[in-house]
């Protein structure tokens, strides 16, 4: 076989380490949109009904920046666990870890790092 036709990917004992992250990243993710959500659901009524009215103005304005805050932090999120149960379906394919830009494996640090990351620093930084 020719040695430039070998397939470099990462070990399936590797790729089982890289899926127990991003499982434990994908519950604690969804955890914390739940917080986020509920934080959302449970801002009507911040007790201000009894203060000054200025207070409570000053009040409303930072409720509507929360709930504005608080939407673009689930998009957010909702966004990063699409892209860690994207890189679970990498690592069935055994296509984990490898660059989709340059074709090279990313580092194992960096993956720990940015577990659902597609391309190496190098080819990040081209991009930038």
């Amino acid at each position: 076989m020719d040695k430039d036709n070998i397939i470099v990917r990462y070990s399936d004992k590797d790729l089982t380490k890289f899926k127990k992250i991003i499982e434990e990243k994908i519950s604690k993710a969804q955890h914390d949109l739940e917080l986020i959500r509920s934080a959302y659901m449970n801002d009507g009524d911040n007790g201000t009904e009894d203060t000054s009215p200025t207070f409570k103005a000053f009040e409303e304005g930072s409720q509507t920046m929360s709930k504005e805050a608080n939407t673009q932090l689930a998009i957010r999120q909702e966004k990063f666990i699409r892209d860690l149960k994207n890189a679970l379906i990498r690592i069935e394919n055994k296509t984990y870890g490898i660059c989709r830009v340059t074709g090279k494996l990313i580092t194992k640090k960096r993956l720990e790092l940015v577990p659902h990351a597609t391309l190496s620093i190098e080819a990040k930084n081209k991009m930038s």
